[in-house]
């Protein structure tokens, strides 16, 4: 009889031990996807800006947005990722009128253009990241397509206000962007392909684009 408690504790105490351990066992995903939502914070350099126009303060872009991750390799080390998400970007110059005017009330102004689009971004991946583990090497290279939603041309000096200005950009912008980091943090930059202003209907010539350089995070 005692060998036959014994036995009956002892068989009872192998299967508590068994269970313990499969639950605290961590679920390995094979078929992992990664970084499938983005946040980005940059600084937008404006490049091929008029004569009269230089930057001041900060010149803020921020993004954030989803995108679907399709790894294309066995490991899962590389892969493409289609999307779409948000943009805002906020140009800071002052405009020197002096050239244009004798008036001396419009001869220095402080304007901000701040744009709105709905972004198309398209990348393709590399990482050497693992099905336990989040904390990985990367480089994503990725084309972007975005749509304007709404663009403002905000001044003050001699005269104060603001002007909708979307009849005088072009509806879509195009760039290439490339990120690049270990973990949380990632380098970002981005480089406009084609010009923020339409020029058959800008009274001057204006080839303004953008260099952003920054930080992009992902969210799993």
């Amino acid at each position: 009889m005692r060998l036959f408690v014994s036995l009956f504790f002892l068989f009872f105490i192998t299967i508590g031990f068994s269970q313990t351990e499969s639950v605290s066992k961590p679920v390995v995903d094979s078929l992992f996807r990664e970084d499938q939502f983005y946040v980005s914070i940059a600084y937008n350099f404006i490049q091929k800006k008029p004569d009269n126009f230089n930057q001041y303060s900060f010149s803020t872009g921020l993004s954030a947005g989803f995108l679907r991750d399709f790894p294309i390799s066995e490991n899962r080390h590389w892969a493409i990722a289609p999307g779409i998400g948000y943009s805002y970007n906020d140009l800071k110059q002052t405009i020197d009128l002096s050239a244009v005017t004798e008036n001396p009330d419009f001869e220095l102004v402080k304007s901000r253009i701040i744009l709105h689009y709905v972004d198309l971004p398209l990348e393709i991946r590399w990482r050497n990241t693992t099905p336990d583990s989040h904390k990985f090497w990367r480089i994503h290279a990725g084309f972007m397509a975005s749509y304007l939603i709404n663009g403002k041309f905000k001044y003050e000096g001699g005269l104060t206000g603001s002007e909708n200005i979307n009849d005088i950009l072009n509806k879509f912008q195009y760039a290439t962007y490339l990120t690049f980091g270990f973990n949380t943090w990632n380098a970002y930059i981005h480089y406009g392909l084609n010009p923020y202003f339409d020029k058959d209907k800008t009274a001057a010539e204006n080839n303004m684009t953008t260099l952003k350089i920054g930080l992009m995070f992902y969210i799993l």
